[in-house]
């Protein structure tokens, strides 16, 4: 299950593509080259360049599977070891490319998605034409350098206590309105008792 075959006859490929079960073969002249078309993943630890010149260092999941019916062009043309030869080498480039349009801190927020498709589109438009289906790519974890850390952190503290000090405006313009209010009433009241 999972996996698809393709006969080798003294080292000819078959043109009919094997489905999971059994399969008859002359042991001395014929092989069956087995091609898995279940999900594959591939986890790589790359340093991915940011817009700002900075290395960020990762951990990526490469979820891809074959299709069934391009399996003999896989054998063919790629060979049995696509991971290192096709795969792995249109992701680096992807990932490199697409990196480097975005700022370290987007790799790190919400933006993450956004760089997961990015990546996962640009494969497909080389893979898909050698039988490759990339199904996702996944930033699993993403070591900004301590520096940006603590910048970001720093930014973030920045941001609420400016939202803290806007809060206490607003807080001290109603009590303000409030006062103005009981003066004028207090005022108004004088004004009829001296009437």
């Amino acid at each position: 299950p999972g996996e698809v075959g393709v006969k080798q006859r003294l080292g000819t490929l078959d043109t009919k593509i094997r489905e999971p079960g059994s399969v008859l073969i002359n042991p001395f002249t014929t092989k069956v080259v087995k091609v898995p078309t279940r999900t594959m993943n591939i986890e790589v630890e790359l340093s991915l360049p940011s817009k700002e010149g900075l290395n960020v260092s990762s951990v990526i999941s490469i979820l891809y599977n074959i299709e069934q019916d391009k399996a003999r062009d896989v054998i063919e043309n790629v060979g049995m070891n696509y991971e290192n030869i096709l795969i792995l080498s249109v992701f680096r480039s992807a990932a490199l490319d697409v990196c480097a349009q975005f700022y370290a801190k987007d790799m790190h927020s919400g933006n993450r998605a956004v760089i997961e498709q990015k990546i996962k589109e640009s494969m497909e438009g080389v893979l898909k034409e050698y039988g490759f289906q990339v199904e996702a790519v996944l930033l699993k974890s993403i070591n900004l350098p301590k520096g940006l850390y603590r910048a970001i952190e720093d930014k973030l503290e920045a941001e609420q206590d400016a939202q803290r000090m806007d809060f206490v405006l607003q807080q001290t313009a109603k009590e303000a309105e409030q006062k103005k209010i009981e003066a004028s009433g207090i005022r108004d009241a004088n004004l009829i008792l001296s009437a």
